[in-house]
């Protein structure tokens, strides 16, 4: 099983073959994935194709793909918050964002699985242009979504797996984790030279990039901390709404489009 493709709403991926084992993050329905190894009782050690990004799921999660879909690149998405599609007959709803690879409107065919949308799904930015005005109403679709480490989902979703969730939907691909996305973009110098789209990114005590949220301006942010929420911020970081507590100290602004 060199190549597969996730088949269960959100999937598990752990750090080591084990369910007690931590969730290092999560792969949504749709998802391509390369095998790399395997273990007992079904466990199957996979790499992301989308961020590169590796752990263990198990296999009932997955079904076998060729390199030709492996390789194709998705074109399209699902845009409500919950989605219904069948699966060899079989009813599911998906989360919102989950990418879709492969040609038809209303069929595709993953493997032995034949998938049909009641949900129809639509395209995925392909351009060097970013409509802010999509990419805000993407971020407004985990609005109150509960706080999850490891999460990428508006089922749950920590503070990376928000930001790169919603900016895959406008065709810009983000690493998995605060530190990494902190690596990509371009510096921004000042809070206030800050746009609709910007990312903050936001340390501990030793330095460390720890938290990350999408700028709606300069002085709003909206980011996964507790759950997903429109908080002020300010040159020296991020203070909650409703308890007027600073909560995070801001490190660095960060462009990608």
């Amino acid at each position: 099983m060199p190549y597969a493709i996730v088949t269960v709403p959100v999937a598990p991926l752990r750090r080591t073959a084990s369910h007690r084992s931590e969730m290092i993050s999560q792969l949504l329905w749709g998802a391509a994935v390369s095998v790399i190894d395997t273990a007992p009782d079904g466990w199957v050690q996979v790499k992301n194709q989308y961020d590169g990004y590796m752990g263990w799921v198990t296999a009932a999660h997955l079904e076998t793909i060729d390199e030709a879909l492996f390789l194709e690149p998705a074109t399209r998405y699902l845009p409500g918050w919950v989605n219904r599609v069948t699966m060899n007959g079989v009813p599911m709803q998906v989360p919102f964002g989950c990418l879709v690879k492969g040609h038809g409107n209303t069929t595709v065919q993953w493997g032995s699985i034949t998938i049909k949308f009641e949900d129809k799904p639509v395209l995925l930015n392909n351009n060097n242009s970013v409509d802010v005005d999509a990419l805000k109403a993407a971020a407004a679709q985990f609005l109150n979504t509960g706080y999850l480490w490891g999460g990428t989902s508006v089922f749950g979703v920590d503070c990376s797996g928000f930001t790169q969730n919603v900016f895959k939907l406008s065709g810009i691909s983000l690493l998995r984790d605060a530190y990494q996305q902190a690596g990509q973009g371009q510096l921004v110098g000042f809070l206030q030279e800050a746009q609709l789209g910007d990312l903050a990114f936001f340390d501990n005590e030793e330095g460390r990039i720890t938290h990350v949220g999408i700028l709606l301006n300069d002085h709003e942010i909206i980011h996964s901390s507790g759950k997903v929420r429109i908080d002020a911020i300010d040159n020296e970081g991020i203070i909650n709404t409703d308890t007027g507590i600073r909560t995070h100290r801001l490190r660095i602004i960060k462009r990608f489009f």
